[in-house]
């Protein structure tokens, strides 16, 4: 162990540790849940001291050798090489101070490495005065949120869902002449084709796509250049808006600096924004998931209009079992996204005055959606949409025995004689075809032109 100072004292710190005094004692107050503020917030943060190192050299206030340092040890950060000392619990300061600092001394100390130093000594990099100049806890993890939460919509969930919105595409036209009966309440309805249903099911992706895209106005607005409370005391008037700059130019997503530095530290409102649109895609998946488990149900004794595709054994004592696996870990993912927008909901109501202090907690949520829902829709895509196969003759058994197939008759014979129908072919356990051609009703020409279940797709040609 070596011995660091800080202002409170001396702490003992691991002898290859590159954190310090600041991120121990944070570890040692915090042991709330082993739950580790997510790397890719880590990753935004040494994305935002890179950019910092640059910009504070451009404005004359950073040594070359030590820019030069920081940025090294920064892009050491990002690619994951020091990911062992990124330590600290979410459930810390509300700020995330504990967390901005132990990037800081990560980064401090590497630099100082690279520069000849020892690790501890604070020399020749400075983990406040030079990885954090211009900077504070209050505007770096409110923009490392919105980095870290734009990069990964934009290069993992937006791909996953354009996937999705293609292979939804692609079943509609091979489902386009499958005729199903429709159902409402649970009950039989008339008739459908799965390429129609499949359309619901793509619309509702592409419309939550439109809202995600919706969302990127704000959160593309970053907070850093307000320090403390947004005021932007010691730091270059200019600082806030070239950093952003850089960092648009390091991720290849586009950032500007926020319109208003005091709203980008008191509120969460563009975290509660991205997570609002989260959960509505998440409500929208769960339907997609639920319906195709539930016309998949069977083999023999269920639905069994569609044909899911077997991924593994799916009992431990039932031989032969498959189940709806990718479906119910799409349906679990759903659920943790919407919980998970409630605990941003209750944080983003924490801004007290200048600053909300439950950002490590929103933070945490807000990455975990976004992660969660870009993988489970890639295995969406994958393992099941791919080899989804549909049983059409089951679905033609359905339709030919559905009652709500009288429906069509209301305008040609009314809608009680209509109901008098559908009642005695439930109960004598005939077609509404056999009925029809048993009363005399209708010609048998007649019976079948108006019974066609494809025109009832699509009534109005």
């Amino acid at each position: 162990m070596r011995k660091e100072k800080d202002t409170m004292g001396y702490v003992e710190v691991p002898n290859d540790a590159y954190y310090g005094a600041q991120t121990q004692r944070a570890f040692e107050n915090f042991p709330v849940s082993g739950i580790k503020i997510p790397i890719d917030l880590i990753r935004s943060i040494a994305i935002i001291k890179k950019s910092a190192a640059i910009v504070n050299h451009s404005l004359g206030k950073l040594d070359l050798k030590i820019r030069d340092a920081i940025v090294t040890a920064s892009d050491e950060v990002v690619d994951g090489k020091l990911d062992q000392n990124f330590i600290l619990d979410v459930f810390q300061t509300g700020s995330g101070t504990s967390t901005n600092m132990n990037v800081n001394e990560v980064i401090a100390n590497r630099a100082s490495e690279i520069l000849g130093g020892k690790i501890g000594q604070k020399k020749p990099v400075h983990p406040n005065d030079h990885v954090n100049m211009g900077q504070s806890s209050n505007d770096v993890i409110p923009t490392a949120i919105h980095v870290s939460a734009k990069i990964a919509i934009v290069k993992k969930l937006m791909p996953a869902l354009d996937k999705l919105s293609e292979k939804l595409a692609v079943k509609v036209d091979e489902f386009e002449s499958i005729i199903k009966i429709g159902r409402t309440h649970l009950q039989d309805a008339t008739p459908i084709t799965l390429g129609q249903e499949f359309s619901g099911y793509r619309a509702s992706i592409d419309k939550g796509i439109n809202r995600l895209k919706g969302t990127y106005d704000s959160i593309s607005q970053l907070a850093q250049g307000g320090t403390a409370v947004g005021t932007g005391i010691n730091t270059h008037p200019e600082f806030g808006g070239e950093v952003a700059n850089q960092i648009s130019i390091l991720t290849g997503v586009d950032f500007r600096e926020s319109e208003n530095h005091f709203e980008a530290q008191a509120n969460q409102d563009s975290s509660l924004e991205v997570s609002g649109a989260l959960k509505v895609l998440a409500v929208s998946l769960t339907k997609i998931a639920n319906d195709i488990r539930l016309m998949g149900t069977g083999p023999r004794c269920g639905l069994g209009e569609l044909i899911l595709p077997p991924v593994q054994p799916g009992s431990s004592i039932m031989p032969g079992k498959v189940n709806p696996v990718i479906c119910e870990s799409t349906l679990q993912v759903c659920a943790q996204v919407i919980s998970n927008d409630l605990a941003i909901t209750l944080g983003a109501q924490s801004g007290a005055f200048e600053l909300n202090v439950m950002l490590p907690l929103i933070g945490y949520n807000l990455i975990q959606s976004i992660n969660i829902l870009s993988n489970s829709i890639n295995i969406f895509n994958d393992k099941l949409l791919n080899e989804l196969k549909v049983d059409k003759k089951k679905c033609e058994s359905y339709i030919e025995k559905s009652l709500s197939m009288c429906t069509i008759l209301v305008p040609v014979i009314g809608y009680d004689k209509t109901a008098e129908i559908a009642y005695e072919a439930y109960e004598s356990d005939k077609t509404i075809k056999e009925l029809l051609m048993v009363k005399g009703i209708l010609s048998e020409s007649e019976i079948n032109k108006i019974l066609d279940p494809m025109k009832m797709t699509f009534p109005s040609k």
